[in-house]
């Protein structure tokens, strides 16, 4: 994220105590409107990465353009390139910040101890939970994934690395799993991966907020048909 430096010529110091106690009091105030305008352009910036989300998620990144993201802010063009210098830029942060916490929060599991079963219902119900807080990033990554990945240059390489690191989490607690004897030896650890992943990102396309079930629910019942099953009684599946 770029920052900008204040501009302005420096403080003239006071010769008499009076004049030097001002100065301390100018200088505050200064520093006090400088921190303001700071935070409303913190704010305002946060603020249109919401909007354009949105936008990229209902329209698709490609499709959606600057113009839009403006009017859609109620501002002109040129008044968005004060925040961002390209529509790549905005789709840049939607992304990273929802990989930096679905990452920093499988981490978390992980650090946290418990056997496999336990860690992989937590990532489950981490999965799960991101259905709201960051569904324009889902629906982004889901919709735009391949278009994203072929730009030049290196600028959206992360996507690659995060998806392998979290691969590699989820797929490491499949084979503590089946090494502790609580999951079976005999699925693919990887393919079993993939399969959970894409049940929970694909979810992002019929869940809606305030239906009957919320992410929790969403997630507990999940977690029950993945180490449950649907089947009742002799298991009737046969290994590949």
């Amino acid at each position: 994220m770029n920052t900008r430096k204040n501009s302005g010529g420096a403080s003239t110091v006071a010769t008499t105590p009076a004049g030097a106690a001002g100065g301390a009091t100018t200088g505050r105030q200064g520093t006090a409107r400088r921190a303001a305008s700071s935070g409303s352009a913190s704010e305002r910036r946060d603020h249109l990465v919401k909007l354009a989300a949105e936008l990229f998620a209902r329209k698709g990144f490609q499709a959606t353009t600057v113009r839009q993201i403006a009017d859609e802010a109620g501002i002109l063009s040129g008044s968005l390139y004060h925040h961002f210098d390209s529509k790549e830029t905005i789709v840049d942060e939607v992304l990273s910040t929802f990989l930096h916490d679905l990452i920093a929060r499988y981490r978390s599991a992980l650090d946290g101890g418990g056997d496999a079963r336990a860690v992989l219902s937590e990532m489950v119900r981490i999965g799960f939970g991101t259905l709201e807080p960051h569904r324009a990033a889902i629906t982004v990554m889901q919709n735009d994934w391949n278009y994203l990945r072929s730009l030049p240059g290196d600028r959206f390489d992360y996507l690659i690395r995060a998806e392998d690191e979290v691969e590699r989490m989820w797929v490491g607690q499949i084979k503590r799993g089946q090494a502790e004897g609580a999951l079976r030896p005999d699925v693919d650890p990887k393919l079993t991966y993939r399969m959970i992943r894409d049940a929970i990102w694909v979810a992002v396309r019929w869940f809606r907020p305030g239906g009957r079930l919320n992410t929790a629910a969403l997630a507990e019942h999940y977690i029950t048909v993945l180490f449950d099953g649907l089947a009742t009684g002799e298991r009737t599946s046969h290994p590949a």
